[in-house]
C-alpha cells in the first residue's frame, strides 16, 4: 500500500491528510492546506472516495475543493450534506489490499472514528505519536465544548481491545507517522504507544498546561 501525506509541506495549521494511491485511490481526511487538490492531482488521475476520521475544521477545510474536483464519494460517521455513505462502528472497508475495521472513538470529537487494519491504523486525533504535549504517545485535547476526556479514555480502551498484534504503522492526524513492530525489542509497538497515551489521559490532567490557547488538537 502506497500512502502519501499530501499536507506534508503545509505552512499553516492542518491535519495530516493521507492519499492512498493504486487501483482505487482514496483520501483519508482532506486537511486545511490550500492547494491540496493540486498535490493530489500530481499523484493520481482520479479519486474514488474520501473517508473522514472526524469533521473538525483542520480535517475538512479543503473537503469541498476535493469533492468539487473529483467525482469521489464521501464517507463519514457524522452527518454531512455531501455524505454518500455512513461509517458505523464495526464496518469493514477495503482500501487497496487491506481491510480496515471502523472503530468508533469519540472524546476528542463526537463523530470520531479510527480505521484499524492488520498492518496499519489511521487514528485521526484519538491517539498521536508526538505533539507539543508528549513525544512518545499522546492524545487529542478534550477541554473544549463537545469534548469528553472520559469518552476518550473509553475510546482508547476500545481501540486496544480491537487492535491486531500485527499492526506496525500508526498514521495519526497530527505529528509524525510512527512505525513500531511488536517483535522488535528496540522499538515501542503501536500497542505500547496507545497504552502510554491512555495512561496519560487517565491522569485527567490538562493536556497543555502552558500556552494552551494556540493548541488546536
Amino acid at each position: 500500500m502506497n500512502v502519501h501525506e499530501v499536507t506534508a509541506d503545509a505552512e499553516g495549521f492542518t491535519c495530516n491528510a493521507y492519499l492512498i494511491s493504486g487501483n482505487r485511490p482514496v483520501l483519508i481526511d482532506a486537511g486545511a492546506m490550500p492547494g491540496v487538490v493540486d498535490i493530489i492531482t500530481e499523484t493520481v488521475d482520479n479519486l474514488a472516495a474520501v473517508y473522514l476520521t472526524h469533521q473538525h475544521t483542520d480535517h475538512v477545510a479543503e473537503l469541498d475543493a476535493v469533492l468539487n474536483k473529483f467525482d469521489a464519494e464521501l464517507y463519514a460517521y457524522g452527518d454531512h450534506p455531501r455524505r454518500d455513505g455512513n461509517l458505523a462502528d464495526g464496518d469493514i472497508i477495503e482500501i487497496e489490499d487491506e481491510s480496515f475495521e471502523v472503530v468508533y472513538t469519540p472524546g476528542h470529537a463526537s463523530d470520531h472514528i479510527t480505521l484499524v487494519g492488520n498492518k496499519r491504523i489511521f487514528s485521526g486525533d484519538v491517539v498521536v505519536y508526538n505533539d507539543g504535549a508528549f513525544n512518545d504517545g499522546s492524545f487529542g485535547r478534550t477541554d473544549m465544548t463537545g469534548q469528553s476526556r472520559e469518552q476518550l479514555i473509553e475510546s482508547l480502551h476500545r481501540l486496544l481491545e480491537r487492535l491486531p498484534r500485527t499492526v506496525e504503522r500508526l498514521y495519526p492526524g497530527h505529528g509524525d507517522v510512527y512505525r513500531g513492530l511488536s517483535n522488535d525489542d528496540t522499538t515501542d509497538s503501536i500497542q505500547t504507544v496507545i497504552e502510554r497515551a491512555l495512561t496519560r489521559a487517565e491522569r485527567r490532567e490538562p493536556k497543555y498546561s502552558n500556552n494552551w490557547w494556540f493548541r488546536l488538537y
